[in-house]
């Protein structure tokens, strides 16, 4: 199996296709903005918060790879990487949906890039397959924090099939 083969089977987890945990488009299918805005505790982070921060990292990542340094989200440290957008019902649909479209777009281009493009130094980080690796294990760690919330509050089926 070549690296790009190895990558694809990894984002396409982390999104859309079930494997060893669900994919994020499934766990957050049904999540309401009440339950993607609860916390357990003060200083934990809520499902809408992890969503935030999972996407600032891709959406970097995209724009760092796609040359538009200047369009990158920005953040003073890591702990803002979660702010989130005002509270409206609409804006954590667009957050998800942007999520889905950024994630999308990264699989796209390791898809369809030739493999020197996919090795070539990203400004600032990595080369690409380099960071779709770590991102993609980042994504994984931070599902399972969104499939826990979602257990505490009962949003998450008691059972469900693979």
């Amino acid at each position: 199996m070549d690296v790009r083969t190895l990558l694809l089977q990894q984002w396409a987890s982390c999104l859309d296709k079930e494997d060893w945990f669900p994919p994020l488009e499934k766990v957050l299918e049904n999540i309401t903005l009440e339950q993607a805005i609860w916390k357990p505790v003060e200083g934990a982070h809520s499902i809408w918060e992890l969503v935030c921060h999972l996407l600032f990292f891709e959406k970097r990542i995209l724009l760092r790879f796609l040359g538009e340094t200047a369009n990158e989200p920005k953040a003073e440290n890591n702990d803002a990487t979660y702010r989130l957008p005002t509270g409206a019902f609409q804006n954590w649909k667009e957050t998800k949906q942007e999520y889905f479209s950024v994630h999308r777009e990264l699989e796209k281009i390791l898809a369809k890039s030739d493999l020197e493009d996919l090795y070539r130094p990203i400004p600032d980080d990595n080369p690409l397959v380099l960071e779709l690796k770590s991102l993609a294990m980042h994504d994984a760690y931070h599902i399972g924090q969104i499939v826990f919330l979602s257990k505490m509050q009962g949003a998450w089926p008691g059972k469900r099939s693979f």
